[in-house]
């Protein structure tokens, strides 16, 4: 122990709290008031021994002696020398001679420094927030029996100087760390994302590729035959009573063909936008079900839904057809409204109808609001589908960032609220 007049100490322990001052890293930390420690409790080692986030694991920052301690990154506190310490088993601990201290001796014990660079006396006291340990400072000297219980309570007031910086640094670390974590999951996701947009770009223009073949070659054929089998019946060389059945189902599957092709190839959306196509899809499937519900729609978007790429535009209809289509088939609603909205940070589209409600056909379209979902998630849109006011109806949502002119390139999720329609 060394000998200290009072306003020595407190001078070295000021000396302490500058020296701190402006370090970033643990390392730097503990380097920089190696020496003032050392005018107070001498050694040969220091080192503190900083717990992870979970308590389980440590690492050791060292100063003086370079160790296999300070090689150690995420090391099991079960196998530290100090484990009882580190657990709060102890307050302190204090040896004489820890080569033959058993304490520091047991099975599974990372040991070796000690042997290895005679730390024959060793003084370990915890560094506590709140209570709770989060660190170990511990001196070490390759003299025996150097250190006392006054050298103990200089460790401790040291400890407590420094547990503050080491508490904000370990946050600092923890934050960074987990920021590290979220932008690697973040760049997956969006690697992920961008792969099965490109994807979804390429069905789609082979759904359409599909659809001028059917409408090209299939529609033209069944054309003809159609045709033919009139000419047969006019020409009265089969009886119009067996060529009628023929006819007919000739003329659905050509009905129910144009239909896939339609669904197919959205022309409107390629020729007039995205609005002409919605209330185009609204209109028709009015006519093609019977259906006397009334419809509206608005858009208040001032020329932004021009501006998105083709990608993005057949998303945004794909949805809305689908919640269009979910409407007709399943809530008998008696009105519809659609209502197109812009400002300069978002896109909004919204379906709302007056309907039996989307809790009650769940397992029947769920997987239609998947898609509907899906489809959000891979232009970075927000889905949600609720009930409407009064749990009367559905409200369909999806909001589209507009970071950038396309609509693309800005950051969001897909997200599902509710029960399904």
């Amino acid at each position: 122990m060394l000998h200290l007049a009072p306003a020595a100490l407190i001078d070295h322990y000021l000396g302490i709290c500058r020296l701190l001052a402006g370090q970033l890293d643990f390392r730097s930390a503990i380097c920089s008031v190696a020496a003032e420690v050392a005018h107070i409790v001498p050694h040969d080692h220091l080192d503190v021994c900083v717990l992870l986030e979970d308590g389980n694991y440590h690492t050791a920052y060292e100063t003086g002696i370079d160790t296999a301690w300070g090689e150690l990154v995420g090391a099991p506190v079960v196998d530290s020398p100090i484990r009882s310490l580190l657990w709060g088993e102890v307050d302190y601990l204090l040896a004489d001679d820890a080569m033959t201290d058993p304490r520091f001796h047991f099975e599974g014990a990372f040991k070796r420094p000690i042997f290895e660079q005679s730390l024959r006396s060793r003084l370990h006291v915890p560094m506590k927030v709140q209570g709770t340990i989060i660190a170990a400072l511990s001196c070490s000297s390759q003299k025996a029996g150097i250190y006392t219980m006054e050298d103990v309570e200089r460790a401790r007031i040291i400890a407590d100087l420094l547990t503050p910086y080491f508490f904000a640094l370990r946050a600092a670390e923890q934050a960074q760390r987990s920021a590290i974590v979220e932008a690697e999951a973040r760049a997956r996701e969006e690697g992920l994302r961008l792969g099965a947009l490109k994807l979804t770009e390429a069905l789609e223009q082979e759904r359409q590729r599909i659809g001028m073949d059917l409408h090209d070659q299939t529609l033209a054929d069944l054309t003809r035959l159609a045709r033919h089998v009139d000419r047969l019946s006019h020409a009265g060389e089969m009886a119009p009573e067996a060529l009628e059945p023929v006819s007919r189902s000739l003329q659905h599957c050509m009905q129910d063909l144009r239909h896939i092709i339609e669904q197919a190839k959205p022309s409107v959306l390629q020729l007039f936008g995205l609005a002409q196509a919605i209330e185009h899809h609204l209109d028709r499937s009015m006519r093609d079900t019977g259906s006397t519900t009334e419809w509206r729609l608005t858009d208040e978007t001032h020329g932004v839904l021009e501006k998105f790429e083709p990608t993005v535009s057949v998303a945004l209809f794909r949805i809305a057809q689908e919640a269009i289509n979910n409407a007709v088939r399943h809530a008998a609603p008696l009105a519809i409204t659609v209502r197109l909205d812009a400002d300069d940070e978002r896109l909004l589209i919204e379906i709302s109808d007056d309907g039996s409600g989307h809790a009650k056909t769940r397992k029947r379209i769920g997987g239609g609001i998947d898609n509907m979902q899906t489809r959000a998630r891979l232009i970075s849109a927000r889905f949600t589908i609720a009930s409407g006011p009064d749990n009367r109806g559905t409200v369909v949502r999806v909001v589209l960032p507009l970071a950038t002119p396309a609509g693309v390139e800005s950051l969001g999720e897909g997200r599902y609220e509710g029960s399904d329609r």
